[in-house]
Formats: structure tokens, C-alpha cells, sequence
């Protein structure tokens, strides 16, 4: 018989509800398979869909794995900071008070904690330079399954931006820490169920 996991889904980037950018933040992906994430992934056919699991690295806090209707990311903006609200709201308790450390296939990120805001220091890039027209189209289905092929560049044109905002200290992807749940998925009172 199938295990009832918690999730939530959080808004970022917002305060207010149904406004900001969502994810779906599975907050215990232990012992779920590749498949069964992609799986998940597609049925909430979120942007990106997270599994918080325990880390591998004695430096991180956690690890992630992010999910996309058509794929796995090592890394995205949007997702580490959600997940990290859902972790911290879930009782997880960072190693270090001012920040907290993601493991995720990128590497190692780490998530200051400030006034009221989570914000992130980019992994190092795993790729630079042009791309080319099959890889665009490649990451176009991964990322949205249904885009027509033939707007990959303009998807790679917007998505030139760093997904959040860079703050005028370097760090990106800030977001209030009071961005809000889904009401139908809010924590503790009703957890959605996957």
C-alpha cells in the first residue's frame, strides 16, 4: 500500500496568496524512486515540483531534488527558497541560526536568513557559453511539455534573467519569509496529501 506523504505549496516571491510563483514542496521524498517524482511532478503540473530528503553531505541542512512537468533540474531559484520555507516551517532546524545549507545536484547552496527574507548565493554554473538549438529545445519540453518546439528561443530569451532578483549585497532570489500556502495545503492545520 502506497505511504500518504505531507506536502505544501507555497508562494514565492509574494505575501499575499495565489500571487507569487508556486511550487509544490513534497517535505518527506525518502524512499520515493526517480519515476515516482517525475511522476508526482507531472500530476501537480507545477513549474517545478521539490523533494526534501536527508542530505548526504555532513554540511547541508537537507537535500533537494527539483521536479519539472518534463524533468529533473540540479538547480533552480524559485524552488530552493519555497522548499527551504517548507523545511523551516515544518520544524527543521538548520545547523547554523543565520543561514542554512541545501544539497541539491548543483552542489551545495547556501540560504541566509534575514530580516524577514530568505535569499540565496547561486551555485557555480555547470554550463556557459551560446547554446545550441537542440539543447534549447530540450530544455524547453523538460521545463514545459506542452511548448511548441519552435519557441525555445524565445523561452531561452526570458529565461536569461536569474529566477528572483539580485539584491544589492550579491545574494539573488530573495523572498519575504511570510510568502504564503496554498490555504487548501497550509501547514499544520491541513497538509495536502500526495
Amino acid at each position: 500500500m502506497p505511504r500518504t506523504r505531507s506536502f505544501v505549496q507555497v508562494d514565492v516571491f509574494s505575501t499575499s496568496p495565489y500571487s507569487g510563483n508556486p511550487v509544490a514542496v513534497v517535505l518527506d521524498g525518502t524512499d520515493l524512486s526517480g519515476e515516482e517524482m517525475q511522476r508526482l511532478a507531472r500530476w501537480t503540473n507545477l513549474s517545478e515540483t521539490t523533494f526534501v530528503l536527508p542530505p548526504t553531505n555532513p554540511e547541508a541542512d537537507y537535500r533537494l531534488r527539483i521536479f519539472t512537468p518534463g524533468g529533473e533540474l540540479p538547480f533552480a531559484g524559485h524552488p530552493t527558497l519555497g522548499s527551504a520555507r517548507a523545511w523551516l516551517d515544518d520544524g527543521g532546524t538548520p545547523q547554523h541560526a543565520e543561514h542554512l545549507v541545501q544539497e541539491c545536484a548543483a552542489g551545495l547552496v547556501t540560504v541566509r536568513r534575514g530580516e524577514g527574507v530568505l535569499s540565496f548565493a547561486a551555485p557555480p554554473r555547470v554550463r556557459c557559453g551560446a547554446l545550441d538549438d537542440g539543447y534549447l529545445k530540450a530544455t524547453v519540453r523538460r521545463s514545459s511539455p506542452q511548448a511548441p518546439a519552435d519557441a525555445a528561443r524565445s523561452h531561452a530569451a526570458r529565461c536569461q534573467k536569474p529566477d528572483g532578483q539580485v539584491v544589492d549585497d550579491g545574494w539573488l532570489g530573495r523572498t519575504d519569509v511570510r510568502g504564503q500556502c496554498a490555504p487548501a495545503c497550509s501547514r499544520p492545520s491541513s497538509p495536502g496529501r500526495a
